[in-house]
């Protein structure tokens, strides 16, 4: 989560009654609090949306009417309004939709003092644990150095890990993890133009991602970023160059992605088309000059920030998994595809898996 983009979203994108409208507008509104609570750093800039080709005004529509089922404030505007907010911006229609309660927070900082309240409080945390034994019927784990852990009721929210970690309770062995790697651009402090908001094109909804979008940071002088990609990673933890790469898992899943391709599944050759080569600079800015027209790649340098989503594919349906998946094991409850906007729901979330959870436990 230290490495998550830091926005904390309204709750416009998701299909009312799945798991993500359920905890995305709480969530958020409760992050916030806590962050505001405690002096972190954030940025409460707003988003905009905008098509950027005319085809897709209609969307517009669609997202507002999913946010407001949501319970989120969204406005549609006209294109004057938009150059008020972003004089550079471009909208292909003469629309916009405003998000105004839309905000940018410094994940590392809300991780970092996460942790800290939580070892106030006399939690425990293991760190540096590259691997683990499970015997989930002794309600056991046997860490790498050799510690024994036991447990009423495990949770298990390993991100990047997680479907591993489920196996090895023999719960969801029809999924698998695709790790897709998030490289981020930022504008040049020089660079004339900086957008005081998050700007984001209409997404298209059969597929999990967002596309290019620009995002100012939380920073006192905001840093303005460019992306992320959505690139396949040859590893779990491939944030660099070969670093952890998994020659295995890469080969596998480049196989099981030239297949969706082919097949074409949920409109996915649209996503390799569109999104999968978009860490070249040049394919990056054709995305980035949608938005905003005059950028040029002498606007822009490579920023440090990077990121690996997990998403997950369902092997029976031969899809990606769109929503949150939260699946009971023995003595165990297991969150697979904690995707965006998984940080933004995070204390809400939390909530709806303990309560799932609570029937099955044994607190006596």
């Amino acid at each position: 989560s230290g490495r998550n983009s830091g926005v904390l979203h309204a709750g416009l994108y998701y299909k009312p009654g799945s798991l993500k409208a359920q905890v995305c507008v709480e969530g958020a509104r409760r992050l916030r609090a806590w962050v505001e609570k405690r002096d972190l750093p954030l940025n409460p800039c707003g988003k905009v949306i905008v098509p950027p080709r005319a085809e897709l005004d209609a969307q517009l529509d669609v997202l507002a009417e999913r946010g407001r089922a949501n319970g989120a404030e969204v406005e549609l505007w006209d294109a004057n309004q938009l150059r008020e907010m972003v004089p550079e911006a471009r909208t292909a229609s003469g629309r916009a939709l405003w998000s105004p309660n839309t905000a940018v927070v410094k994940p590392i900082s809300v991780v970092t003092r996460l942790r800290q309240d939580l070892v106030n409080r006399g939690v425990k945390m293991c760190q540096g644990q590259h691997a683990f034994k499970a015997q989930p019927t002794q309600q056991q784990l046997t860490l790498s150095d050799g510690t024994q852990l036991s447990y009423g009721h495990l949770f298990n929210c390993t991100g990047l890990q997680a479907d591993r970690v489920a196996r090895a309770f023999g719960v969801g062995n029809q999924y698998t993890l695709l790790p897709f790697k998030g490289l981020y651009w930022q504008l040049k402090a020089n660079c004339p133009f900086q957008p005081r908001t998050n700007l984001y094109p209409v997404p298209d909804l059969n597929i999990p991602f967002l596309g290019v979008h620009f995002t100012p940071s939380a920073d006192a002088t905001p840093v303005i970023s460019i992306g992320p990609t959505a690139t396949p990673a040859f590893g779990r933890e491939n944030y660099r160059g070969l670093q952890a790469i998994e020659p295995s898992m890469a080969a596998r899943n480049v196989g099981l992605l030239a297949r969706q391709y082919l097949a074409n599944k949920g409109g996915f050759r649209r996503y390799v088309h569109e999104q999968a080569f978009l860490a070249i600079p040049a394919l990056l800015i054709r995305a980035a000059q949608e938005l905003i027209p005059e950028i040029s790649q002498n606007h822009i340098e490579l920023s440090r920030k990077v990121g690996i989503r997990s998403q997950l594919f369902n092997r029976q349906t031969e899809r990606l998994e769109d929503d949150f998946l939260c699946l009971p094991g023995p003595d165990s409850t297991h969150i697979l595809n904690a995707i965006s906007p998984a940080f933004t729901a995070s204390f809400a979330l939390a909530d709806l898996i303990v309560d799932q959870a609570l029937p099955a436990m044994n607190l006596g």
